[in-house]
Order: C-alpha cells, then structure tokens, then sequence
C-alpha cells in the first residue's frame, strides 16, 4: 500500500518503451534526489500530450525539441532567479529544512504526523553535519504503538540477541567485527565418507574440531576485545568460551548490519585473527540492552564517528510500517540534498506558473513554429498545479486561472492553499521544496520526453512461432 511514484513503477511489469523510459526517469529521480518522482513522470506526460497536438498540426518533432530546449532555458533561469539561500544562517536554514520535509511528508501516509515526522528527519540529517552519508541513519521497524510514538535514538540500534550469560552492559567498548564462521562445534565433514571402527574414533574427532574452535576463541580474545559481533552464526562452544573470558558476543549482525556497524563504530570487519597488530577495532561509549515496546535490542551509545543515530518507527501494521520508513526515506533524501545545495524555492505550484510565465514572456519575441512548441511547454508546467488541485478535489481551472493572475500583478511568492482550497502566499503558509529537486524534474522530464519524441519507430521481435497449436 503505497502512493510513492518510484515504488509504484517499479513494481508494474512493463513492455512498452516509452513507457519504461518514465519509469527509468522516475527511478533516477528517487536515487538522485529522493523526492519529486511522481512530478517527473507526470510532467513528461503532460510534454508528451501537448507533443501529440503539434505533430497533429504537422509540426517536425525536431522543431519541437528546439522549442522545448529554448522553453527550457527560460524555465531554468526563472527557477534559479526565484532561489532563496539561507545556508549562513543556521536557525534560518533549519527553518527552511523543516518547511521542505514538512512539505515533502505532506503527500505522504505520514501526513497527520507530519511535524513530529520533519522534525526527526531534520535531526538525524543535522547529526550527519554535512558527511551526507545516509548509511550512519538507520531505520528500525517495531510494529505496535502509534507512529507518533517514533522517535530518534542518539546511538546505533542493533536488533539482535546477546548470547547467554554474557554481560549486558559494558562500557567503553573494544569491538571486534568478524565475517568468520563459528560453528564447527559439530562433526561436519562434507562431500566425503569416514568409517570408523568404533564410537571412541568419532569423539576424537569431534574433540579435534572443538580444539580447533578453542583455538581459534583464543585468537579472538588474543585482540584484546570485550564485545565480538560476528555476520555468521556462534555455536554453543565458542559462546561458552566467549562467556567465561566476560566477552560479549553477538551473532548473526546481517551483512548490512555488519557493514553499517564499521561505519559508525570505525572498525573494520575482519576474517582472520594471525595479525592483532593489523587489526583495526570498532570503539564506542557503551553497550547495552534496551527494550522498545516487547522487544529487546541493542543500543551502541557514543560511537566513534558521531554522527550516527537510529530512528525507531513504532506503527499499527508492517504496511503501515513499510510506508513510514518509505515517507521518511523520501524526506531524508530531499534534506541531504538541500544539505548539500542550499537554495529552497516556493512549493505549491508557485515555481511552475512562474517558469511557465517566463516562457510565455520570451513566446512573443520568438519567431517561426518553435514558439509553439515553447508555449506547449508553458501549458505542461501549468498542468502541474491543476493536477494538484484536481487531486485536492478543488476546482482547478478556476485555481490555476486565479495563481496566472497573482503571478501576473506582481505576487511571485503565491501558490496554492490546499486546505482551505484557494490561493495564498507561500511563504507565509511556509511551503518550502528543494531547488535541485525541481531543477531535477524540469532537466529529466524534458529530456526524456524530447527522447521519446524523436523515436520514428519501435522495432519489435517477432513473437516466436510455437509449434503444436
């Protein structure tokens, strides 16, 4: 249960062309900058439409992709001049990063919440303090509770079980990462037959294979650890042997959990003990077994690099869960790249009835048919806001007439007021999106749609012929 575009896309199987050109452009859209993926698709549908009109008028599709470039270069420089900067300003610029997860979170299942939701986000992304490295932010998923029962956990939350009788708590911690296998307490002998002649050979052996384990725990414990966390499972023997030395150890840290540990802990995941000296250990603050609503996990507090934390999402359902973490993905992404690139512009609808403005501006001093093409580009941008206010179950020629109006006397800031259902100033109802977001769309869906243009024809493979029918 969804109403995010890229996840929408991707899961339907496609075989026309065209049509996997917009599910490619709304893909790159969510990768590149996390939000915007329904717009993107969307608007190259709509430059589509308005092309199938001017063919229809027996206007050359390369007319038509030089009118939508000269369109398009409008439609930049007015994006670019609307930008507001507030990056020097910090209380101003995490201002401007709650408006734009705000207004990201707005379309989403997370709506009702939406202030609590923006306000994690900006958090975990303000911790990052510019590395942008979105592994350091994990998401854990806890069904029960509420979704405004979320909340960010300054730490790292391992979702695992420490083995039995080990210590719970240890402070100032020495971590060991290992990809090793540890289960070789147990006669394994693959792809080959031994025969014994009595019972007495086989616990040889069996105690040959544990001398081997016993060995192997010493080396472990020869790096001077007191927490191991392996990616593969421990056995009953070394897990005795690790809780006799007082040593922690926890089993089963899945490769992504085990990679995003490194990260955080600043410790590498090793295979082979021989070098300790080589050897570099993950170090943090303190360990420690927390419960979060039934369920026990560990927390890693103090890690070495700081920036780390994790959101815990606490929700009804796994569906409800799956939606949240997507939501939050999305407002995550957006920030990171608002973090990155600072300039905010005015959201709903403002920008595109501005560019497209710009562009009926430079219409009427362009000659020859490429200025129908550029005032077919006009009509597409516009499309967007009426799409908005159609989804609003507004009316929307009325809207959209009604922002062209404002535009044109003068109020560049307004857009549309989507719950009283009329126009208004968008910075006053703090309705923020990322520049490089909509730039982002603009660039995309331009580009495909002129891709799609100039295909004459799609050749297809000829079904193969089935004998028997």
């Amino acid at each position: 249960v969804t109403n995010d575009g890229a996840t929408i896309l991707k899961s339907i199987n496609l075989d026309n062309a065209a049509a996997k050109v917009l599910v490619d452009i709304a893909r790159v859209q969510d990768e590149e900058v996390g939000d915007g993926t329904t717009s993107v698709a969307v608007f190259c549908g709509e430059l589509l439409r308005e092309a199938e009109d001017l063919i229809n008028q027996r206007i050359h599709p390369q007319t038509i992709a030089e009118g939508w470039r000269l369109a398009r270069k409008a439609a930049r420089e007015a994006l670019e001049a609307s930008t507001v900067d507030n990056s020097g300003d910090e209380a101003k610029f995490r201002e401007d990063l709650l408006r734009i997860a705000r207004t990201t979170l707005s379309s989403k299942l997370v709506t009702y919440e939406k202030d609590h939701f923006a306000t994690l986000a900006v958090d975990a992304v303000m911790r990052l303090r510019g590395s942008n490295n979105l592994d350091h932010i994990q998401v854990l998923k806890k069904a029960g509770g509420h979704l405004k029962d979320s909340y960010l956990e300054e730490g790292f939350l391992l979702d695992k079980k420490i083995g039995v009788g080990q210590p719970k708590r240890i402070e100032n911690a020495k971590i060991l990462l290992a990809n090793t296998s540890m289960d070789t307490d147990k006669i394994k002998i693959y792809g080959s037959r031994v025969r014994v002649d009595s019972l007495n050979k086989v616990a040889e052996i069996e105690e040959a294979e544990k001398a081997r384990m016993r060995q192997k725990c010493e080396k472990i414990i020869a790096h001077g650890c007191n927490v191991f966390i392996n990616r593969q499972l421990i056995y009953n023997l070394p897990e005795s042997i690790f809780t006799e030395r007082g040593v922690m150890g926890i089993e089963h840290a899945d490769f992504d959990g085990i990679e995003r540990l490194a990260a955080v802990t600043g410790g590498e995941v090793v295979s082979t003990f021989d070098r300790p000296d080589l050897v570099t250990m993950g170090e943090c603050d303190l360990i420690e077994e927390v419960m979060i609503g039934e369920d026990k996990v560990i927390r890693l507090g103090g890690c070495k690099s700081g920036e780390a934390c994790s959101i815990v999402l606490r929700g009804a359902s796994s569906h409800v869960l799956d939606e949240a973490e997507r939501s939050l993905h999305d407002a995550l992404c957006i920030l990171t790249a608002t973090v990155k690139d600072p300039r905010t512009i005015y959201g709903g609808g403002c920008t595109e009835v501005l560019m497209a403005q710009a562009i009926d501006r430079q219409v009427e001093s362009t000659p020859g048919k490429k200025a129908l093409a550029m005032a077919s580009f006009a009509r597409a941008l516009r499309q967007l806001p009426a799409i908005v206010a159609d989804n609003g179950g507004y009316d929307s020629a009325e809207l959209v007439t009604q922002l062209r109006a404002a535009h044109a006397s003068g109020k560049s800031s307004y857009g549309l007021d989507m719950y009283n259902g009329t126009i208004g100033d968008m910075h006053e109802l703090g309705v923020a999106e990322a520049f490089k977001s909509k730039l982002c769309v603009l660039m995309s869906a331009s580009e495909a749609a002129e891709m799609i243009l100039r295909v004459d024809d799609i050749i297809k493979c000829a079904p193969r012929a089935r004998e028997g029918y």
